[in-house]
């Protein structure tokens, strides 16, 4: 069995789907994107499949891994290791319909039946998140996301921090102590405002807080950790082993969450997943992102011990001319029931895309990271 074709297909609302056929009739479908940089990522794919995968027995995952990886004297960062994420599901999703089994059985088998899933409520500057939570339980989530600010500046007033805490607070005060709720800094605080948030939340119990630095920040994570004993979970622009190398080994982060889509795919965040374990850290993978990259991390939640819950983009704030079932040929494999998902069943990634559906909807995309600014005309993180 041999690689002998590709394509690549731009949907809304930000994705990049790939599908590559073997000349057994098999095909295999990857999602490699940056989100907001889908065309640089599809120009890489493209580089990669022309010149290492065109010809290629697609069996050969590991060996493929390492040439994309170690074939170029420059390596890592999010274009190349999206790009390699992609392919890397897609060959996955190949060999186990060559096999006639899900990929988490070639990899060793399940270690769990399901795994609980959160779901997003606030969007991107967050409000209504009250009335979003007492919606999202009644639906059946047992877990919950919010964004924790909106623009915030590198050393801010008390008022900021008052309305993180009183949307936190309406949410506990509306669904109580039995759910969960994650608070996702987004990167947007500075170290001096991450720690006073951290111990302004901490008193309503807060699932973990999400990226409270930016990654370049990540060695003084330590210094968050210590006013706060909310786990610290960090990860999504982290792109390979070599990178969460560091954060294990500072002991101050407590989750990690490396995306299926940007870290190197099913492949290498198995591996990240592993050295987590040998830390006592746990995995929850990044995933606001399309159906392949949501079966691709289930695979990987199947058979990591340590995984314990899957971001899942349903209703997510992103998606407004797509979401994440509308591309798929049986939309209930991702049913969620009391607050989690069954693992999928099926062969390789275990969906069936519909793939009339991807190329009446395939074009450009012109999503982009919005560009905040702050009072002064500066940048804001976004």
């Amino acid at each position: 069995m041999r690689i002998t074709d590709y394509e690549l297909y731009e949907v809304p609302p930000r994705w990049l789907f790939l599908r590559i056929e073997t000349s057994d009739g098999l095909v295999g479908w990857g999602e490699p994107v940056v989100e907001g940089r889908a065309k640089t990522v599809r120009a890489a794919v493209e580089e990669l499949m022309e010149t290492y995968l065109l010809g290629a027995d697609p069996l050969r995952i590991q060996d493929h891994w390492q040439t994309m990886y170690r074939g170029g004297f420059y390596r890592g960062g999010p274009v190349l290791m999206s790009a390699i994420a992609g392919v890397d599901q897609a060959l996955w999703d190949i060999k186990g319909k060559h096999y006639g089994a899900p990929v988490y059985e070639l990899l060793g088998g399940r270690a769990r039946d399901r795994i609980r899933v959160y779901q997003w409520i606030g969007g991107d500057r967050p409000a209504g998140v009250a009335d979003a939570a007492r919606e999202k339980v009644e639906e059946g989530f047992t877990a919950l996301k919010m964004n924790a600010t909106s623009e915030i500046r590198r050393v801010d007033s008390p008022a900021a921090v008052r309305e993180a805490v009183d949307r936190l607070r309406a949410i506990r005060e509306t669904v109580g102590p039995e759910v969960d709720v994650g608070v996702d800094f987004h990167g947007r605080v500075t170290k001096p405002m991450a720690k006073r948030l951290a111990a302004a939340l901490e008193p309503y119990e807060p699932m973990f807080f999400e990226e409270p630095l930016l990654p370049e920040h990540n060695d003084a994570l330590s210094a968050i950790a210590a006013h706060t004993s909310i786990p610290i979970a960090t990860g999504e622009r982290m792109y390979s082993r070599w990178d969460f190398k560091q954060v294990f080994e500072s002991g101050a982060v407590d989750v990690i969450q490396p995306d299926l889509s940007h870290a190197g795919g099913i492949t290498e965040v198995q591996k990240i997943a592993a050295m987590a374990e040998a830390y006592d850290v746990a995995l929850a993978p990044h995933c606001p992102l399309g159906p392949i990259a949501l079966a691709s991390c289930l695979q990987v939640d199947a058979v990591s011990q340590n995984a314990f819950i899957q971001e899942q983009s349903l209703d997510i704030h992103y998606n407004e001319t797509s979401d994440v079932l509308d591309y798929l040929a049986d939309p209930s494999v991702f049913e969620y029931r009391d607050g989690f998902v069954d693992l999928p069943t099926g062969p390789g990634l275990g969906i069936e895309i519909d793939a009339e559906h991807v190329r009446e909807r395939a074009g450009r995309v012109d999503w982009h990271n919005p560009v905040w600014r702050h009072s002064d005309g500066s940048v804001a993180e976004w």
